[in-house]
């Protein structure tokens, strides 16, 4: 229900926006730009696609995703055969168990999350969604209301979204393009950012759910997380733009590939029919692309709506005003355009950082806040379209405010951090 409303508002909103433009600005392109728009249009100064574009994109990123699908959810289907999701279960059993005490023990749901996290973690996009909603799905057939978000898959979808990444490649490679002194001197902001506002997501629904935080298992196991992490980050500020991004490449990659040999020696010790167990899980991974069609339409055109109609512009002046009437250093509005577009559009939000940069500088106080406001947080209401709509989940409960609640910690961390490292 809350989704719905938030949808429709979206609507509401930019079409009244555009149509105050229309009437008291004389725009009279605004209503054919949000329709048949294209963001290539040398006259489309915001460089946004209309919504009918839109409906194209949309499409094209489903059956983009069916590949990458129909590979994961092949080798997903092996694991489960052979047993390496339960095994997978049973080792992260007992902290699973207490932060989703409604999950059954050793439930292969636990695996599947583990490897979307672990995905995450390394900047694996296209591996973490198959991983997810595989995930979803094993959280589904235990969700005694099917059309409505059982705790458990509130939870997963909260610290997916938080968007816990490891190390952000693709900024520091567009730094790096983009001639910044020091590509990588955002690296740490962005880790602390993402891994607070990961621990916000955790402990607000923690909060909602009424799970106890403080159990010795649950500590032991984010403090051990701190550790890695904090280690990683010590031995990666050793390193210079090339060193990061090599190391990046060779462990997320090769990872994968660990994974896959991992997966099918395990398969071959169980004596299996690997091939049609590949087959039969690919065959999932297209069915489930193209079931959420019509969640991802949905979403993309409401966005489409907000951004070529001008709205985040009214919002940017808006606050770019009051700051400055109150005093205030306001500096850090120039790069919030990149916070507001992030959790409606991954794309957009990166668009807009480069254009961030393009304008005040990639080592400007703006640029690098955008490039540390792109690596806090996931993209919330692209998860909530493609996880939800997965498993046809129609009521999603409180997922929705304490997803944009959690994303507003990593905003606010992100400002601060921004100004920590370098605000001078």
């Amino acid at each position: 229900m809350a989704l719905s409303r938030i949808w429709s508002a979206f609507i509401l909103i930019a079409i009244s926006v555009a149509l105050f433009k229309c009437v008291y600005f004389q725009d009279v392109d605004i209503f054919s730009r949000m329709v048949v728009g294209k963001a290539d249009d040398p006259t489309n100064l915001l460089k946004v696609d209309g919504i009918i574009p839109t409906c194209k994109t949309a499409v094209d990123l489903c059956i983009n995703l069916v590949g990458v699908m129909a590979l994961f959810m092949g080798f997903m289907c092996i694991a489960e055969k052979a047993g390496g999701i339960r095994l997978l279960s049973k080792i992260i059993g007992p902290f699973f168990s207490k932060l989703f005490p409604e999950l059954p023990k050793d439930h292969p749901a636990m695996g599947y999350m583990m490897m979307n996290f672990s995905a995450n973690l390394l900047g694996l996009d296209n591996a973490a969604t198959p991983f997810g909603i595989k995930a979803m799905e094993s959280l589904q057939e235990i969700n005694t209301e099917k059309e409505t978000a059982s705790n458990g898959q509130i939870m997963f979808l909260c610290l997916h979204a938080a968007g816990l990444t490891l190390i952000p490649v693709s900024i520091i490679a567009t730094r790096a393009s983009m001639k910044a002194a020091n590509a990588t001197d955002i690296f740490v902001p962005c880790m602390i950012a993402t891994f607070i506002a990961t621990l916000a997501a955790m402990l607000i629904i923690a909060f909602k759910q009424k799970i106890n935080m403080f159990q010795p298992i649950i500590l032991v196991w984010v403090l051990g997380l701190s550790a890695v992490i904090a280690s990683l980050v010590f031995y990666l500020t050793t390193l210079n733009a090339v060193g990061v991004q090599s190391f990046s490449k060779v462990l997320s990659n090769g990872l994968i590939l660990f994974i896959f040999v991992l997966i099918i020696l395990g398969s071959l010790y169980k004596k299996i029919n690997i091939f049609d167990a590949f087959v039969e899980g690919a065959k999932g991974g297209f069915e489930t692309a193209i079931r959420i069609i019509p969640y991802l339409v949905g979403m993309l055109v409401a966005i489409s709506l907000l951004r070529s109609s001008g709205t985040f512009e009214v919002i940017i002046s808006g606050m770019k005003s009051l700051f400055g009437y109150l005093g205030a250093d306001t500096r850090f509005v120039d790069g919030i355009p990149t916070a507001l577009i992030k959790p409606l559009s991954g794309g957009g939000a990166r668009g807009m950082m480069v254009d961030t940069m393009k304008t005040y500088g990639a080592d400007s106080f703006a640029g690098r806040l955008a490039c540390i406001l792109q690596g806090s947080s996931d993209t919330t209401f692209y998860v909530i379209s493609v996880y939800f709509g997965a498993v046809a989940v129609k009521n999603t409960r409180y997922a929705v405010g304490a997803m944009l609640l959690a994303d507003l910690v990593g905003i606010i961390t992100s400002i601060l951090l921004c100004y920590l490292f370098f605000g001078k």
